[in-house]
């Protein structure tokens, strides 16, 4: 509450009373009653855009947290289910090398059996090159640490095959060019 002063005699009342309008209130209650006929305080303006932004933030937490969930149980179903095409696609062999078992029963002749796995044997590295898997070439070609594991060294047979692979132990495989195989190999000295 404000109140005015008269520099003159200071002991009259009227010089001591507070400033009044017509409607018999101070300045400051003045002020007060048009900030509340004008609309909500600038406290109650400040508290509901509080709550509207906490109400914003628990609802952006609880959408990121569901999109974790779910792409946590994504992950976890691919992951289940990877390698299913290449299963699949593997079937076929499994179904030739069962018929195989069973005709080597009654087979009396030793050359068609050998003619039926070698052709479930192409029909399986059919397969997995359509998949991506490339075998390795390694014999007569220089000794290189990246694509080749070294079981051994012998004395090589001439001169031009120091150095380089005599013989392949295991041959090496590449899946869509990255080796997942090292080739096991004898290098000559």
């Amino acid at each position: 509450m404000l109140k005015k002063k008269n520099k003159g005699n200071s002991e009259t009342p009227e010089n001591t009373a507070e400033v009044t309008n017509d409607n018999g209130q101070t300045d400051g209650q003045e002020k007060a009653a048009e900030n509340n006929q004008d609309g909500p305080s600038i406290e109650e303006k400040h508290k509901e855009e509080l709550s509207q932004a906490n109400d914003k933030y628990l609802r952006l937490y609880a959408e990121f947290d569901n999109f974790r969930r779910r792409t946590i149980k994504e992950r976890e179903d691919a992951r289940k289910t990877e390698g299913k095409d290449i299963i699949v696609a593997l079937l076929p062999v499994l179904d030739d090398f069962e018929r195989a078992l069973r005709s080597m029963d009654t087979a009396t002749d030793v050359a068609s059996v050998k003619e039926g796995v070698a052709l479930i044997q192409h029909k399986l590295k059919n397969i997995l090159a359509q998949k991506g898997l490339k075998e390795m070439a390694s014999v007569g070609t220089t000794f290189d640490a990246d694509l080749h594991e070294a079981i051994t060294s012998i004395p090589a047979p001439t001169d031009d095959m120091k150095g380089k692979v005599v013989d392949e132990m295991e041959k090496g495989y590449e899946l869509n060019e990255k080796v997942i195989r090292f080739a096991k190999v004898i290098v000559g000295a």
